[in-house]
């Protein structure tokens, strides 16, 4: 395994770009949409996990200092990894389950989406309850301002103590005067490094100035919920509910679909209901009481909210929304456009695509 992460991060441009070239090949695979074919659905999921498996590998790629990645050891690496595998496996499982089971495939689906939802809460939890970023597929690494801050103040005053516990820097500052001493060290020679190996006083010193030079990297204590709760108020409980509902919305979901049916409007108005909420509760957090007790959202969460309400368009895809209404408006716009030789003929392709991914509930879950 390690001799293949060693050619991954050799390549990393060439993968990537196979990956990508790969991915987008499997869309012109044959019966791509049909019910009963697994065969093109089970190639899709393997080029899409081992894509997963290489970006992730690229991306935990060790930096010239030794460490690897962006977040150190931090467990929650594997959540995104795992979450990003469960998406690529959720289409085989459903052509397959639809296959063998007929109507039976949602009690599938919904063990799919419990999954993801345990997985998702665990990342949340994990994390110290930020925002998820893409589902979680992508780590939210922003620090909090207060933490930041903490951790600064901490930094500063560990900096200005000195080996002694002295926080007068002007006052007798060893460390200058072993900066001065491993500097004359360094132009001994041979013979210089043997005797300072051979003496403990200076081994000690040396390792004190590395030490110096390269302080240990603070692990960032993860917030928890009673923490939140008593930083943020009420606007930290409407966060954390915000995004638990955003979480559990596609089980929710499939778990009335499988009660009222797919061309039922009340999971559908249910589901649109569910992401209104909790949109509105992360909205009202940043703005409810005072301004020290308000949410505030990083640069990356922001994109991320927009990117949940552009999700919603998918809501036009889905039945019975699609049948009654998004379906005549296809066929209507293909019907007045085939008659143009190239357009109608990319415009018959474009619908036959959108109905196709219309009868996969995967492929328009936004989850």
């Amino acid at each position: 395994m390690e001799a293949y992460k060693q050619w991954v991060w050799r390549n990393r441009e060439y993968v990537q770009s196979f990956g990508s070239f790969a991915n987008g090949l499997t869309w012109l695979l044959p019966e791509k949409f049909s019910a009963s074919e697994i065969g093109p659905e089970a190639v899709t999921a393997f080029l899409g996990i081992f894509s997963t498996i290489n970006e992730h590998i690229i991306e935990n790629a060790p930096t010239p200092r030794g460490h690897v990645g962006s977040s150190g050891n931090d467990p929650s690496l594997s959540y995104p990894l795992l979450i990003a595998i469960l998406k690529d496996l959720e289409t085989v499982v459903e052509v397959a389950a639809e296959h063998f089971y007929g109507d039976k495939k949602w009690n599938y689906i919904i063990l799919t989406e419990a999954m993801k939802a345990v997985v998702r809460l665990a990342l949340f939890r994990n994390s110290g309850y930020k925002m998820l970023l893409q589902g979680g597929e992508t780590p939210n690494e922003e620090k909090d301002s207060n933490q930041s801050e903490s951790q600064n103040r901490a930094g500063n005053s560990g900096r200005n103590l000195g080996p002694h516990g002295l926080g007068n820097q002007n006052h007798h500052n060893p460390w200058n005067l072993e900066g001065r001493a491993m500097s004359a060290l360094s132009s001994f020679g041979q013979n210089a490094r043997t005797t300072t190996s051979s003496t403990p006083g200076w081994s000690r010193r040396i390792q004190h100035q590395q030490a110096v030079i390269e302080p240990p990297m603070i692990k960032e204590r993860r917030r928890t919920m009673s923490e939140l709760l008593t930083e943020k108020g009420v606007n930290g409980a409407l966060f954390a509910i915000g995004e638990v509902l955003y979480i559990t919305r596609p089980l929710i979901y499939v778990l009335f679909i499988r009660k009222y049916g797919v061309r039922s409007w009340i999971p559908w108005a249910i589901s649109l209901s569910v992401d209104t909420l909790g949109m509105g509760l992360l909205a009202n957090s940043k703005w409810w009481g005072e301004k020290s007790k308000q949410v505030h959202f990083s640069g990356p969460e922001k994109d991320e909210l927009r990117r949940r309400k552009l999700i919603w368009a998918l809501y036009l895809m889905r039945d019975p929304f699609f049948t009654k209404y998004t379906r005549q408006k296809l066929e209507s716009s293909q019907k007045k456009l085939e008659l143009i030789p190239l357009i109608g003929f990319l415009t018959e392709k474009i619908v036959e695509l959108l109905e196709g991914a219309q009868s996969r509930y995967t492929y328009i879950s936004g989850s």
